[in-house]
């Protein structure tokens, strides 16, 4: 029965090493990509959604703007895509504040394509995947998100088949976003990016 009792123990142990090594295997990644950042010519910038309040951007939002105007000014993209749908309590979706803010930087209106069903990542990625389709053969895009998020979105990126280039913006981020967002790359590399958001 000892025997059986440590056999049990030294698997458990095992079990428990994987983890943390698939675990600290992911973060490394998430934090590498934070410090990365590629902005080659594609189809269109993706600025992810973020909170906004009656129709003004919120710092985080207005820092992804505001990337995404400099981008375009230094003609990366023909287009910007904005997204992100209503969270509750919102009068108008984070898509549309995005529009506004990027006209009143002097973007184009024909050159802004807004995305207002998406309350996640993965449903934002996805709907903008549309909107690239609709605008000829060319699958590049340059996502603008937050250093911390940029792994994630990568890989959501190519999932609904988009070729993904990430720009993320000049924000810091804390342990706890990088912790975070270990977890959503672990589990989604395992259940699929689709899946998890469905979860959530």
């Amino acid at each position: 029965m000892f025997f059986g009792l440590r056999l049990v123990t030294r698997i458990i142990g095992a079990v428990f090493a994987i983890v943390l090594l698939y675990l600290a295997f992911n973060f490394v990644q998430v934090w590498w990509a934070s410090n990365q950042g590629d902005q080659q010519p594609s189809a269109a910038i993706v600025v992810m959604g973020a909170a906004q309040w009656n129709g003004v951007p919120s710092p985080v939002l207005r820092r992804r703007l505001d990337h995404a105007t400099e981008l375009y000014n230094n003609k990366v993209a023909p287009y910007v895509i904005v997204t992100g749908g209503k969270q509750v309590g919102d009068k108008v979706t984070q898509g549309y504040s995005g529009y506004e803010y990027l006209r009143s930087k002097g973007v184009p209106e024909s050159a802004i394509k807004v995305e207002v069903e998406g309350t996640n990542s993965y449903e934002e990625l996805s709907a903008s995947a549309v909107i690239v389709r609709s605008l000829g053969d060319n699958r590049n895009v340059v996502i603008v998100t937050d250093p911390y998020h940029a792994y994630r979105v990568d890989k959501i990126a190519h999932e609904v088949g988009l070729r993904p280039h990430v720009s993320p913006t000049s924000g810091g981020a804390t342990m706890s976003q990088y912790v975070r967002e270990t977890l959503a790359v672990s589990l989604g590399r395992i259940v699929s990016f689709r899946r998890l958001a469905s979860w959530r």
